[in-house]
């Protein structure tokens, strides 16, 4: 027990708040779309564990690939693997495991879903290392993490089409911007170790302004599922408050002060992605 709390620990599992919103919102949207009703509680159940199982994956991956790099860099050493916690053989056990579980959770939703199995792990494997060639090491990690409501939405429907893919595009974005803010904690340690990110390339204040366009592509995606599917003011109502908090993020970090990165990366982003949800199952119920 005391082993699986580190794991659990090490791949920051309560974050998984900020992808499975988005699986349940293409979920949802593909299911009335397409289907002409609701995901059964079959879909809820194994959408929810692939979930589980592609994040536990993906995050055990990135710490257990990155342990050399988090070891030297002092803001991550203390982390389970470089500091002795964990063994590399115990976290490659737990990573077979969440891959068992992501496709077993596949095979129970429908064949798409498991035809874009390879496809979905390359993404989820390969992240980790983009960092050590291409400054867009966090457009990739967007492309991971927006696989998430693709997914929901292939899940219950079975199919893709391109609202499928608006929703891609947003949630795409809205984790690369995010991402690059967070990234300008190691911007010096990250150009000192020959790594690529967009604010080890472009300096920390432009990448802010890059993290800023990221997140104006995401808002007018999201703006365009309202005027091209049949969500409403309710869903328009949520797209402006996420639009607001994206604002706001931004508003807590500067090139003269990122102290309060954390803040932007975990609270308002979890925040983001639950109220798209409540508001967009609020406007569909209504």
């Amino acid at each position: 027990m005391r082993k699986i709390k580190i794991i659990l620990e090490m791949i920051k599992f309560e974050h998984t708040v900020f992808a499975l919103p988005f699986a349940f919102l293409g979920a949802v949207l593909g299911s009335l779309l397409i289907n002409g009703h609701w995901p059964t509680l079959h879909h809820w159940i194994w959408i929810t564990l692939a979930m589980v199982g592609a994040r536990s994956a993906a995050m055990s991956l990135n710490r257990l690939i990155d342990a050399r790099i988090d070891k030297e860099n002092p803001r991550t050493a203390d982390r389970a693997i470089p500091a002795g916690l964990l063994s590399k053989v115990e976290t490659l056990a737990f990573i077979a495991a969440s891959f068992v579980l992501l496709f077993v959770s596949a095979f129970q939703l429908n064949m798409l879903a498991v035809y874009l199995l390879p496809l979905a792990v390359f993404f989820l494997v390969i992240y980790s290392y983009t960092k050590r060639f291409t400054w867009l090491c966090h457009v990739i990690l967007g492309v991971t993490i927006a696989i998430a409501p693709l997914g929901g939405w292939v899940g219950t429907t079975g199919t893709l089409t391109w609202e499928a893919m608006l929703i891609f595009l947003a949630v795409a974005f809205w984790t690369a911007g995010f991402d690059v803010i967070y990234a300008t904690q190691d911007a010096d340690y990250d150009r000192e170790a020959g790594l690529h990110s967009i604010p080890s390339r472009f300096g920390i204040t432009r990448a802010l302004r890059i993290a800023k366009g990221f997140h104006v592509v995401s808002f007018i995606s999201m703006l365009a599922l309202f005027f091209l599917t049949p969500l409403g003011w309710i869903f328009m109502a949520g797209v402006f408050i996420a639009g607001a908090i994206m604002v706001y993020e931004h508003s807590l970090v500067s090139p003269d002060d990122l102290s309060k990165v954390n803040v932007a990366f975990f609270t308002m982003n979890g925040i983001i992605s639950i109220v798209l949800l409540i508001f967009t199952i609020g406007d569909l119920l209504i």
